[in-house]
């Protein structure tokens, strides 16, 4: 089934379709008009009954980019954007739990994050905290924090090992939650437990130097045992990665989303895994 006709809004979305009922797009001063399109409902089904079974990403991982701006651009406070943008989270765990995803990593606050302003870093991480005890208490998603925690207050901290030892028993849609990371901390993370690890067992440098391989660092990588993201989405239109999964990115597909996250849909999650299943994936081969 063909994507239906596109409405005046398209083009904000990263693939042409319909615009659902909802509010107005997030600059005020290009505000459309939104009409439901009949096929609307319909097309959303089709599309995620027309995804390969054999071609759904096992793992994915999502930037959550764009709450700020989001919540300017109808005038709201920062707060309020990083709120709708926790409150989008369940929904996007729920999409890849329907089409068979089985890790999602989810990046909500980075190591540079952690530089910003006590007014607005303060509220940002309770609502993390919130958010992430809301998620555990479901008992529906296994979760783990990932990052350098020793950064954060310790009242975060705990928050995330709390959820973590919560669910450690759920079988399920495994959920990292990136808080505090960067990918090249965690790089340098893995290679300093290695050398810790030598360097307690007395081995030479030179035998340590010619005994290195890849392997050794990704075995302590925060992933280490999870398959590498097969898809990597970044939402707001900024095309880059930021310091996310540097390693294990090597072999992702990257998909790239107009919308700010809490406007992200279920529309949107669904393009982006067609737009994977679609490409031919070589893997450096």
């Amino acid at each position: 089934m063909p994507d239906p006709p596109t409405s005046a809004c398209d083009g904000r979305y990263g693939e042409p379709g319909p615009d659902p009922p909802g509010p107005a797009p997030h600059d005020p001063e290009e505000r459309c008009v939104r009409l439901p399109h009949p096929l609307y409902g319909l097309y959303e089904r089709r599309l995620a009954a027309s995804l390969p079974a054999d071609r759904v990403p096992r793992h994915v991982g999502v930037i959550l980019d764009g709450n700020r701006r989001w919540a300017r651009s109808i005038g709201e406070s920062t707060a309020t954007g990083h709120q709708r943008g926790a409150d989008k989270i369940a929904d996007l765990l729920e999409w890849s739990e329907d089409i068979g995803v089985e890790v999602v990593t989810l990046w909500m606050l980075s190591t540079d994050n952690l530089e910003r302003a006590p007014e607005e870093l303060d509220p940002l991480l309770a609502i993390i905290e919130s958010a992430v005890r809301d998620l555990a208490a479901t008992r529906r998603w296994r979760l783990q924090p990932m990052g350098a925690l020793e950064l954060l207050p310790e009242h975060t901290s705990s928050a995330l090992r709390a959820a973590q030892e919560a669910t450690a028993d759920v079988v399920g849609l495994h959920v990292n939650v990136a808080v505090g990371y960067g990918g090249r901390r965690e790089i340098a993370d893995a290679v300093r437990s290695f050398l810790r690890e030598h360097a307690e067992a007395g081995t030479d440098l030179d035998e340590l130097a010619e005994a290195f391989d890849m392997e050794h660092i990704a075995e302590r990588l925060y992933t280490k045992g999870q398959p590498d993201p097969d898809l990597v989405i970044r939402t707001s239109g900024e095309q880059r990665l930021g310091g996310f999964l540097l390693w294990q990115s090597a072999h992702s597909e990257f998909y790239f989303c107009e919308a700010y996250w809490p406007d992200f849909r279920r529309v949107d999650f669904l393009r982006a895994c067609r737009a994977y299943a679609a490409r031919e994936r070589r893997l450096g081969r």
